[in-house]
């Protein structure tokens, strides 16, 4: 095969995969990233564990949406500065059409469509995906005393509210001292962590415009670490408290709204662009939200590899890659304690789990299950 046939079958490939993963990708972060893994480490052999880790390690330490950071750094690995732009867009746009009709649903009729059958089916089957996920990756993560032990450590810290920026931060450097501490008995090390930020000027109640929509959008997605309910934080602090652009039902809906749609739940952009300015505000909205994180993985695939090649900085990586998935198993028992309430759900996640580990069921099609069961059931 020629080689501009081979790049356009890794292009096709690419998109096929990430539009497909972004009709079907629920249950948020966590279960973004088991699903990639079962179809670009066990299915396809794109990248190995190894990889996978170090590409969600370094994802984590730097702002911005991680899972479709991820996407983002698979597709350049894949295809090249063409595959980074590609698979980032073809993750992001399927979420964005379905919150954009959702928007306009709720826009034009003052409510959004009852969905609590759909997830109630969907949820098991996604915490069956994140734990097969976790035990793989697990397996290759901790590599010994320390980075068990700095698993643990992020686990214990997540359930203690820390900041999960800080958990990454504080259990990489251990497994980096207690690693390399002979070589502290021949080299001074000099580490400085620089956490810094800048705010905006208050405005107050602002007029409405889309450059100053763009502007905070793109704000919050360069600075935003954490979870969903991270971005309600600054969702409100921005849209609510300072511009007066929302109200908090408005909010609250958005975010829900992001939530129980596949995809990245920073579609929630997309959601409160439309009710602010339309069709322009929506995608204005979207595209300032994801900018930053295609910005942020352009510049540290440069140095990724290098981490490999430090004993230092390779440990360091160690730890945050274990601490990381500590983070995954503390959402997972979270998400496990809200949705796993009834006999159902517990059937559902033993059955996903069993035909996950022994016939290796394509996860898109298991989601669908659940889902086809969540609505004959009624399990909302």
């Amino acid at each position: 095969m020629k080689p501009h046939q081979t790049s356009l079958l890794r292009l096709l490939e690419l998109a096929g995969l990430f539009l497909r993963l972004g009709f079907t990708a629920f249950g948020g972060p966590a279960a973004h990233i088991a699903m990639y893994r079962d179809e670009v480490v066990t299915r396809r052999k794109w990248l190995s564990d190894q990889d996978f880790l170090d590409l969600l390690g370094a994802t984590n330490l730097i702002p911005g949406p991680n899972s479709t950071e991820m996407v983002i750094h698979i597709g350049l690995r894949r295809a090249g500065w063409i595959g980074f732009l590609l698979a980032g867009t073809c993750f992001i746009l399927p979420a964005m059409s379905i919150v954009l009709i959702l928007a306009w649903l709720y826009a034009n009729y003052g409510t959004t469509p009852q969905s609590g059958w759909l997830m109630k089916g969907i949820q098991p089957v996604v915490i069956a995906i994140i734990i097969q996920a976790l035990w793989g990756l697990g397996q290759k993560a901790i590599k010994g005393t320390q980075t068990a032990f700095a698993g643990l450590a992020a686990l214990i810290l997540y359930f203690l509210n820390l900041h999960p920026i800080l958990i990454l931060l504080i259990c990489g450097s251990l497994v980096m001292v207690f690693e390399n501490a002979k070589r502290l008995r021949s080299y001074n090390m000099t580490c400085a962590i620089l956490i810094g930020g800048s705010s905006l000027v208050p405005l107050g109640v602002a007029p409405f415009s889309l450059g100053l929509l763009f502007l905070t959008f793109l704000k919050i997605g360069a600075v935003l670490y954490g979870s969903g309910y991270v971005l309600l934080a600054f969702l409100h602090a921005d849209f609510v408290a300072r511009l007066g652009w929302l109200t908090e039902g408005q909010l609250l809906d958005a975010i829900a709204i992001g939530q129980v749609t596949p995809g990245p739940v920073f579609t929630s952009a997309t959601f409160i662009g439309y009710l602010l300015g339309g069709i322009p505000g929506a995608i204005l909205s979207t595209v300032a939200i994801f900018l930053p994180a295609f910005i942020f993985v352009a510049a540290s695939s440069v140095w990724i590899p290098r981490l490999r090649n430090s004993p230092w900085l390779a440990s360091l990586l160690d730890g945050v890659n274990v601490a990381s998935l500590g983070l995954m198993a503390g959402v997972t028992w979270q998400l496990a304690r809200s949705s796993l309430n009834n006999p159902a759900g517990i059937l559902l996640l033993l059955i996903s789990g069993f035909l996950l580990v022994k016939y290796k069921i394509n996860t898109t099609w298991l989601i669908f299950a659940g889902a086809l069961i969540g609505y004959l059931f009624r399990l909302g």
